[in-house]
């Protein structure tokens, strides 16, 4: 959301970006758009999604807007109702297919609800846009409208490592059920590296208990919340990346995650899910290795990046090419030509 707003900044528009603070959320810094932050009673569940919305529509009205974005469905409902009675333009950001998420796909009311509200988001969206082809073509076929295809890559980064030694393996991201942490774990007892996990998330005591319970709590290493400069440092630092989900519903398998082109970006190859969009990308420019998210599959997949050297060398100059291209200084250009239609 940073890179979006600021982008759209730099090309002239006037942008709030409103979200909500936790309790260990850093200070906001300084950028060339307005920020607004809400503290909430209520931080997960049902109430957390109401409060949030309709704390939303109080703000707008005494905040108004020519143009009402919402990224996915969790906070479409506040801009859906403010576009409609201030007679405003709607943009609709899906950067998740929400019914299928797997926190809510075996729920078949809360699933219902998604389902309504994203349908009611792309029926109201004077301009819908999503991250992976795969999603264009499932909401295109399913809502019958015009979908544009805004992929989240990272700004290019300029300040390249070299793997450090001993090597260490890296997984960015939320620590979340069906992102195969368990599985890589388990992996690690037979893998001669370090393992170092930035993120947050509901799994993490958990997650400390397998690693003691396995052996591995000495060459696992949890970092938290990483800020992105210094994320960026230790991925490129990294000796490979780890894009590891489950198929636990079309979210996850249409899915297209921001560090697969974080490693890229980093000029570190991957151990990766054969999903669509992964194996698209691979197509053109081949930085990952394939495996599916099964303990016997991830360890010797890791193990061929750490043993075959040809391999190794040969993805890294891969992702060296394709980071020139996947990046946001080309993505983001399209992200603008689309709001120009505002203007």
């Amino acid at each position: 959301m940073l890179r979006i707003a600021g982008t759209l900044a730099e090309a002239g528009f006037n942008v709030t970006l409103v979200g909500r603070v936790l309790p260990h959320s850093p200070a906001l810094q300084k950028k060339n758009f307005r920020q607004h932050r809400f503290k909430c009673l209520f931080r997960k569940g049902p109430l957390f999604y109401l409060e949030y919305n309709l704390r939303l529509v109080l703000w707008f009205f005494t905040h108004s807007f020519e143009v009402y974005g919402a990224v996915d469905a969790d906070t479409a409902l506040a801009c859906i109702i403010t576009s409609m009675w201030r007679r405003k333009p709607f943009v609709f950001d899906a950067h998740e297919l929400f019914p299928e998420m797997p926190e809510v796909v075996h729920r078949p009311v809360v699933k219902d609800i998604w389902a309504a509200v994203e349908r009611m988001a792309f029926a109201r969206a004077s301009l819908a846009y999503t991250v992976s082809s795969s999603l264009v073509s499932y909401f295109q076929q399913k809502y019958k409208r015009e979908v544009h295809l805004i992929r989240n890559m990272p700004l290019r980064q300029k300040k390249l490592g070299e793997p450090e030694v001993p090597p260490y393996f890296i997984y960015q991201g939320a620590l979340n059920i069906g992102r195969g942490l368990e599985t890589l774990l388990e992996a690690m007892q037979q893998v001669p590296a370090r393992l170092v996990i930035c993120g947050e998330g509901p799994l993490k005591a958990h997650l400390h208990e397998i690693a003691a319970k396995l052996g591995v709590q000495d060459k696992v290493i949890f970092k938290g919340n990483v800020a992105p400069d210094a994320l960026a440092q230790i991925t490129s630092s990294a000796y490979a990346g780890l894009m590891l989900l489950d198929n636990q519903g079309l979210s996850y398998y249409y899915s297209l995650a921001n560090k697969f082109f974080d490693y890229v970006q980093a000029g570190i190859p991957q151990v990766c899910v054969p999903f669509p969009e992964y194996q698209r990308l691979n197509s053109a420019y081949e930085v990952a290795l394939f495996t599916q998210n099964e303990v016997f599959e991830v360890r010797n997949t890791m193990l061929t990046l750490l043993q075959d050297q040809e391999t190794y060398q040969q993805l890294r100059q891969n992702c060296m090419i394709a980071r020139e291209e996947w990046s946001w200084e080309t993505e983001g250009q399209k992200l603008v030509a689309l709001y120009a239609r505002f203007l």
